[in-house]
């Protein structure tokens, strides 16, 4: 959900069948066409390089956006912690300068202080908050502690804690270092007012209302809860949780799937857990597995970005993706005669259901790769042919780009800037859309993320804990 991603709006939103001959998912099958593997190479690495070069090598610290100055997203330092064994795996920077970046950021979220205090402190009960100043890692102004964010902190941690594995003494720290981080978490105080899991708490209002209560990106939240060594929540609450998964099945542009519109809660949890081939009773009943509802997701966006019922500029089954991102700003603005609304960050997604005002996220394709990489793989081809020289920069895409909006009205305020013959584009790239990114193509590539995270224990125990069986899970120590 959008709570999830900015504090600052935080309320205001709300198969085994995959498996089946011709549809089997092989890593590092790299469809070929033009610019397809180089393309793929040339993405992974630039997006490494973001987390490499703007992170604070001292502590870890990654900023929610760059160029523009901005806090350290706690999410966007899990990504990172992916990224810097992904430059490893590839020899874009030595194992040990991964190693090191990594033990000194894990340092950090261990030694900082966590306490019920308003200001001065970086979470309280092992929970992080959303935003923490990149000088000293405190909170930042007034926003939430929280649960989404602290997860998809954790996980990297515990990745990392698998992936480094060796008889090192600070490879060894890593693993002991993602144990007690982990093991920190307090989920039980966390389920807050049930009957499930918050959102997240500030020090001055207690509880936020909402919760995580329909299918989106917390699926992993919950896997992780359940499988908590130290404070795991009730199995039952799972029980609960999937019970309202009847209120997102169904029929959209033309898949049949557990629908949330924005494509990240398709992606997110699937960045660390291979889906492929385990189900939990609810998917059993519904013969279905979370990869191949989410490779339905993906289609459907597309059918929807060929359907284009709204008319915006460049729709087609090369140029789709919508989901959180930023855009142009808050206004409206004639253009041929029928009134356009714009906006800046929010949560996009099909409409009627979402918020689409043309604007689209490079992420939201590139990071469906492993779900379908032959169309994601002609769309980011194609994405780059026609707007590269706008949107591909340094670090590979920029977040956002808005082919529809070509100029405004004289005194219109407007983030980023318009380019002449390409439209609206962002000036900056996003942690947490650059995370995605650079890990589904690793996972796609030779299932780097996957392969570790299947030896974790906290993800085998809550994934058993909520009921999953079957494929690789059986196998599991």
């Amino acid at each position: 959900m959008l709570e999830s991603r900015r504090a600052v709006i935080k309320l205001a939103s709300l198969g085994l069948a995959g498996l089946a001959a011709g549809r089997t998912f092989a890593a590092g099958r790299r469809p070929g066409g033009p610019g397809g593997a180089g393309l793929l190479d040339d993405l992974e690495q630039r997006t490494f390089r973001w987390f490499w070069d703007v992170g604070d090598p001292a502590t870890g610290l990654v900023p929610d956006r760059w160029p523009s100055k901005s806090f350290c997203s706690i999410a966007a330092v899990g990504f990172a912690l992916n990224a810097y064994a992904i430059g490893a795996e590839r020899g874009w920077i030595g194992r040990s300068d991964a190693r090191q970046r990594t033990l000194n950021t894990l340092r950090f979220f261990a030694a900082a202080p966590q306490g019920d205090a308003p200001s001065g402190m970086t979470g309280y009960r092992g929970f992080f908050y959303h935003f923490i100043d990149m000088e000293r890692g405190r909170r930042f102004e007034s926003v939430e502690l929280s649960s989404i964010d602290t997860v998809l902190l954790l996980a990297g941690v515990l990745f990392a804690g698998s992936y480094y594995d060796r008889d090192d003494p600070a490879e060894a720290e890593i693993r002991r270092l993602a144990n007690y981080l982990n093991g920190r978490v307090d989920w039980p105080w966390m389920y807050g007012k049930g009957p499930l899991v918050s959102m997240g708490w500030t020090p001055e209002q207690g509880f936020i209302e909402s919760q995580w209560d329909r299918f989106n990106e917390a699926t992993i939240l919950y896997i992780l809860a359940l499988g908590s060594p130290t404070h795991p929540i009730d199995p039952a609450v799972w029980t609960r949780w999937t019970a309202n998964f009847a209120y997102s099945w169904g029929d959209h542009w033309g898949e049949r799937h557990l629908y949330f519109p924005p494509l990240f809660g398709h992606q997110y949890s699937h960045l660390w857990i291979d889906f492929r081939g385990i189900r939990d009773p609810w998917l059993r009943a519904h013969d279905l597995d979370l990869f191949e509802n989410s490779r339905r997701a993906t289609r459907a966006q597309r059918n929807y970005a060929i359907a284009n019922p709204g008319r915006w500029a460049a729709y087609g089954p090369d140029c789709w993706g919508l989901t959180a991102c930023d855009g142009p700003g808050d206004f409206k603005m004639l253009i041929g005669g029928r009134e356009r609304e714009f906006h800046g960050y929010t949560a996009r997604g099909p409409a009627p259901d979402r918020i689409d005002d043309g604007t689209l996220a490079p992420t939201a394709m590139a990071s469906s790769i492993v779900f379908e990489p032959r169309l994601v793989l002609s769309g980011l081809s194609a994405m780059k042919r026609r707007f590269g020289q706008a949107i591909y920069g340094k670090y590979g895409f920029l977040d956002a780009f808005n082919p529809t909006l070509t100029s405004v009205p004289p005194g219109t305020r407007i983030a980023g800037r318009l380019v002449p013959g390409i439209g609206w584009v962002d000036v900056d790239y996003l942690g947490i859309d650059q995370g995605p990114i650079v890990g589904m193509i690793a996972n796609y590539r030779d299932e780097l993320i996957w392969r570790a995270m299947r030896r974790s224990p906290p993800i085998v125990a809550g994934l058993r804990r909520a009921g999953f069986a079957g494929g690789w899970l059986d196998r599991a120590a």
